[in-house]
């Protein structure tokens, strides 16, 4: 959910999105207000009363806690940390209350199944994904399996695709002039890059490049993590209703089978005159979904291929925005970066191979995750960025003894954890190449590499695109550094990151400003 501060902008005009008027969406606020203050006075969190809480525990005041959680919700994890030593503590939201557990809880976690503990269960609590896109999408999953398998399986076939729309993009987008240097708006310069490299990917050309279907899938995230945020202001059996007055998902859906519609039609017709093999059958995402027999209909395809956007998308540019921050602001890693792209480049040339190469880079963008990624992460996730969260779905007990009721929602602190100095050294400071240093001696283990993941490293796990995104990153900063001086326009220091709630995102006024590289 790294797009929240976008969200955070939207839900000030909350009332300009719901289709009422007036007058029935003060009487809607009200209602709400009244039946939640009432049902949160009725489920008071004596079935947690045994875990200790950092803020107010009792209702109303507990309240009061909520609100400064979401605007100090880094504090208050850590003030939890450090006073609890890594031992089960529970911080209300405005929804819930929710259980951070500690580092020594993970591998209790990792072994439950998900019948016991759901990602999908909390993503839908969280995002309402049964009424913004779709039950079935959280009730048959097999995109995920598809895109696990086809994504790592496929991965030196469709990256020259991959790397031909970063160069493109980067080329068409910045369109630079001899030496001169241009400003461009960093996040949506940043959006429209990744937005075009995966959906090469996910639906091929041309569409990836038509400039209404990056538009609209840029959109999508923020459509439904509004929505979401507005439906989560009600009690749960207001839902349905409200969510049917929410114009902006329906809207995105429509708006997307209108652009995959004749393409679906396409590719069944082929498969229709030619079986289930061509010469020149797509290999992307779109495809395999189809492959898979699951569905046909061009709302259900489209639902999946949405669903697959925006997991991937705003979360792979907010990582690539927060590095690009780094770049700007740290001008001395430029040489030694540039020097281990160059000499790689030159002997292998741009392939899957060469990326793997680039361990300073890999650092580079895996220290900038460490110190600039989401407060909380999925506990061994292999679902979307959504899910930050697992739910109890039945009373179990972990190996401390600590007691889970039934529909408890769990958080991994991660923004706390890559901040422990029993782990890193100097753990508040920049070191683009903590992680490259760790394998100098000569190892080829992927041990410290930013898609691996472990007690100390919490950030992509087994994320079924996790190969695409990391290599989308490092390609993207690769070509940076051969191709481009950066700068930021106004500024030197880098700037902060804003916080809210669990998010933490670039800040999304900055702009930065590229030259063609001198002396390339």
């Amino acid at each position: 959910m790294v797009f929240g501060a976008e969200v955070f902008i939207r839900r000030q005009r909350i009332c300009s999105l719901m289709d009422m008027s007036l007058t029935n969406y003060i009487l809607a606020v009200v209602v709400c207000v009244t039946v939640s203050a009432v049902a949160h006075k009725l489920s008071k969190s004596s079935n947690l009363d045994h875990i200790p809480s950092v803020g107010y525990s009792s209702w109303p005041l507990s309240y009061v806690s909520s609100f400064k959680y979401v605007n100090n919700a880094a504090r208050i994890l850590q003030e939890g940390y450090d006073k609890y030593k890594g031992t089960p503590f529970k911080v209300p939201t405005l929804n819930r209350w929710v259980v951070v557990v500690g580092r020594q809880h993970l591998e209790d976690v990792k072994k439950s199944t998900d019948d016991e503990l759901s990602l999908v269960q909390a993503a839908n609590d969280f995002m309402k994904v049964d009424y913004l896109i779709g039950p079935e999408v959280n009730s048959n999953s097999y995109h995920i399996s598809v895109a696990r398998i086809h994504l790592t399986r496929n991965l030196g076939l469709y990256y020259p695709d991959v790397k031909d729309e970063v160069h493109t993009a980067f080329e068409e987008l910045l369109d630079l002039k001899d030496n001169v240097w241009k400003s461009v708006p960093a996040v949506e310069t940043v959006r429209e890059i990744v937005c075009r490299a995966s959906n090469r990917v996910f639906v091929g050309l041309p569409l990836c490049r038509d400039p209404d279907w990056i538009d609209l899938n840029s959109r999508f995230a923020v459509d439904v993590a509004t929505d979401a945020h507005i439906l989560n202001l009600f009690p749960k059996f207001l839902v349905p209703l409200v969510s049917k007055k929410l114009p902006n998902t329906a809207a995105g859906i429509a708006r997307a089978m209108k652009h995959l519609d004749p393409l679906i039609k396409e590719r069944f017709r082929h498969m229709e005159e030619h079986g289930d093999d061509w010469s020149d059958k797509p290999n992307d995402i779109l495809q395999w979904l189809i492959d898979e027999k699951e569905e046909s209909s061009t709302r259900q395809l489209t639902l999946r291929v949405l669903t697959i956007n925006f997991a991937s998308i705003h979360s792979t540019t907010n990582t690539f925005t927060q590095a690009l921050y780094n770049l700007a602001a740290y001008p001395q890693y430029v040489q030694p970066l540039r020097e281990e792209v160059d000499a790689i480049i030159r002997e292998h040339g741009w392939t899957k191979e060469a990326i793997a190469l680039m361990r300073k880079v890999d650092s580079f963008l895996a220290e900038t995750q460490r110190l600039e990624g989401v407060l909380t992460e999925p506990i061994s996730g292999i679902h979307h960025s959504a899910s930050v969260q697992r739910k109890a779905m039945k009373d179990l007990t972990l190996s401390d003894g600590t007691f889970i009721p039934k529909g408890t929602h769990l958080f991994v602190p991660t923004y706390v954890f890559h901040r422990d100095s029993a782990v890193y050294d100097n753990p508040g400071t920049f070191n683009p190449f903590r992680f490259s240093e760790l394998n100098d001696d000569g190892s080829e283990s992927a041990r410290h590499h930013m898609v691996a993941s472990g007690e100390t490293y919490l950030l992509f796990h087994d994320s079924p695109g996790r190969f695409l995104a990391s290599n989308e990153l490092k390609t993207m900063l690769a070509h940076i550094l051969m191709s481009y001086d950066v700068k930021f326009e106004d500024r030197v220091s880098r700037p902060r990151s804003v916080h809210w709630d669990l998010n933490v995102m670039a800040d999304p006024g900055v702009r930065v400003m590229f030259r063609k590289r001198a002396n390339n």
